[in-house]
């Protein structure tokens, strides 16, 4: 998973887990000392487990008796495993690992720093395009690897594009505000459908029987709102934190955020868009636009390859829309880390694995399916190009990285508590069980629990 993670129940680190428990403990996860010699990585992203397969067999051809064993888990259980594993001193030699939990994991020294390794190997951390800073703690350390970068982008039908009178170039050029959503408003409402075949902005339009949705589930739980809402007021020049790192609160109580969640709001009260519960969580995004019960959805960069592969449907990816000045697109990109963990038995082993995976040779070899970007620019255009051979166009998302847009997602502590208590006050907003007057709540709660971090 590319994105910054929806978990329903990850477990943040205890502060009696410390690093001399974990290294007092009778194992580790890796067997150093006696005659096989293997390494243990973690992922919770079955496609990505797959991919790095091909690195792991060529790693062990260059490293005569070295074994790779990559386990994957589910999100769900993922951190909870990983944590019980720092426990019992049974955790990978390295792992995969999301911004939202770096903050537990270093402040409570389980994870090791890579200083010395980049500067004992001159490893050029210049080489990847996202995600270095976010991996330095605030003792100036770095300590993983990006692994991965992602974006956000607009998945429509085509078909239903032509049908409302659209062209490519237009939906390529939409235009967005919080006043009256700008050409992306029209366009939503214009290719929402009732069950009679009425358009949202014609006369007789019927919000209570929808078949068709112009828009994708906007409103949503996720404090981020990566794939949702972030697209749309990070062009106004808002962002999440007081500061880039570490930041000290949320800016929930923003007038520009505000007006943003509002109008998202109105779109599902106009029918225009499903609220929070239309459909199963088992529904993806993928689902509702192969169902024809979106039309068109902003997602991750990570399903285009499976978006475009719906059946007897064609997919267009476009770029999310420019902002009020009709000039800025601000997309938000996160990095997935690769960390290796402080009680590992074999720590030279570990690196040479994690420095493999963060190379060219092998990010370009892992990543031809487009199921995940690669970190290294080079990779992403050998990536790039293999999909483009098989029909897979990526431009919109390479476009991105040439052009700047993206911004780096802010690194935070305390990311467990901080979904537990924001996401349902998000889902109690957009359900309309609460007014504004919810974003001042969600600011203290922030300022609380980043402080306690």
């Amino acid at each position: 998973m590319r994105k910054v993670l929806r978990l329903r129940k990850a477990v943040a680190l205890g502060a009696t887990v410390t690093l001399a428990a974990v290294v007092s403990a009778c194992s580790s996860g890796s067997s150093a000392g006696g005659g096989s010699r293997t390494v243990n990585w973690w992922t919770w992203d079955d496609k990505q487990a797959a991919a790095y397969q091909v690195c792991a067999a060529d790693f062990e051809k260059a490293h005569r008796g070295v074994t790779v064993k990559i386990s994957q888990y589910n999100v769900a259980d993922y951190f909870t495993k990983l944590t019980a594993g720092f426990v019992a001193g049974s955790a990978p030699d390295a792992f995969q690992n999301s911004v939202q939990f770096f903050q537990a994991y270093a402040s409570q020294h389980q994870l090791m720093p890579l200083d010395d390794f980049i500067a004992k190997d001159k490893f050029d951390l210049s080489r990847f395009s996202v995600g270095v800073e976010a991996w330095k703690f605030t003792d100036g350390k770095q300590y993983a690897l990006p692994l991965d970068w992602a974006a956000t982008g607009i998945y429509y039908s085509a078909d239903a594009l032509a049908k409302a009178g659209y062209s490519k170039k237009d939906v390529d050029s939409l235009t967005w505000n919080p006043d009256d959503g700008g050409t992306l408003g029209k366009m939503i409402a214009h290719m929402t459908i009732d069950t009679k075949g009425r358009r949202g902005d014609q006369p007789g339009f019927d919000k209570a029987h929808v078949k068709t949705y112009g828009y994708g589930q906007v409103a949503a739980k996720d404090f981020i709102g990566q794939t949702t809402w972030s697209p749309l007021v990070d062009t106004t020049g808002w962002r999440l934190g007081d500061k880039a790192t570490w930041p000290t609160v949320f800016n929930y109580t923003d007038p520009r955020f505000v007006k943003t969640m509002d109008w998202i709001r109105s779109l599902t009260d106009k029918g225009y868009a499903p609220k929070i519960g239309d459909f199963a969580n088992s529904v993806s995004d993928v689902d509702l636009l192969a169902s024809g019960k979106v039309a068109m959805e902003s997602a991750g960069s990570w399903e285009a390859a499976t978006f475009v592969k719906i059946p007897n449907l064609k997919v267009g990816i476009a770029p999310t829309p420019y902002g009020p000045d009709g000039r800025t697109r601000a997309v938000l990109s996160n990095s997935n880390g690769n960390n290796i963990w402080a009680g590992t038995k074999n720590p030279d082993l570990a690196w040479q694995w994690v420095s493999y995976m963060g190379s060219e040779s092998c990010q370009s070899k892992a990543s031809q399916t487009g199921t995940f970007f690669p970190s290294i620019p080079a990779a992403m255009d050998s990536s790039a190009k293999a999909l483009a051979a098989k029909g897979v166009d990526l431009s919109v998302f390479t476009d991105m990285l040439k052009s700047k847009v993206l911004y780096p997602s802010p690194v935070y502590g305390n990311g467990a508590a901080l979904q537990d208590a924001l996401e349902p006050l998000f889902e109690a907003y957009f359900a309309g069980q609460k007014d504004d007057s919810v974003f001042t709540d969600m600011r203290d709660k922030s300022r609380t629990l980043l402080a306690k971090s």
